[in-house]
């Protein structure tokens, strides 16, 4: 006797699902180098006066950085399993929130970039 496969509500959608693990993979990825971009920033820049402005945009730099990728990872997991929901059902919207989110905190990041090299220039 033969057993009849149960179809799941995912696999009706397996592609799609599996676009969505990839772009969660994807945020991962992004969370590691965001944050990684941070400690590299404050390894290279090791300077006796913690009180210039270029050691404060150093750790502005840091810290915006380590909650950009700690933002991500939160955030990506959240949408990830939003999307699976919505994939299902049938209901899918884009990340505006999300995205506007990062975005905004990747322009402190780099804002503290330049913040950062100025003052060096200076």
């Amino acid at each position: 006797m033969e057993k009849q496969k149960q179809m799941t509500e995912d696999s009706k959608y397996i592609q799609q699902h599996l676009a969505n693990e990839r772009t969660y993979l994807a945020w991962i990825r992004t969370a590691i180098a965001i944050t990684g971009i941070g400690f590299l920033i404050i390894n290279l820049h090791i300077k006796s006066s913690f009180r210039s402005l270029p050691n404060i945009a150093v750790q502005g730099i840091g810290m915006l950085s380590v909650l950009a990728g700690i933002s991500t990872i939160i955030f990506s997991t959240i949408s990830y399993f939003q999307k699976a929901k919505q994939i299902n059902e049938q209901t899918f919207r884009t990340s505006r929130p999300l995205i506007l989110f990062l975005s905004i905190l990747m322009l402190l990041v780099l804002s503290m970039f330049g913040v950062y090299f100025f003052a060096v220039l200076l």
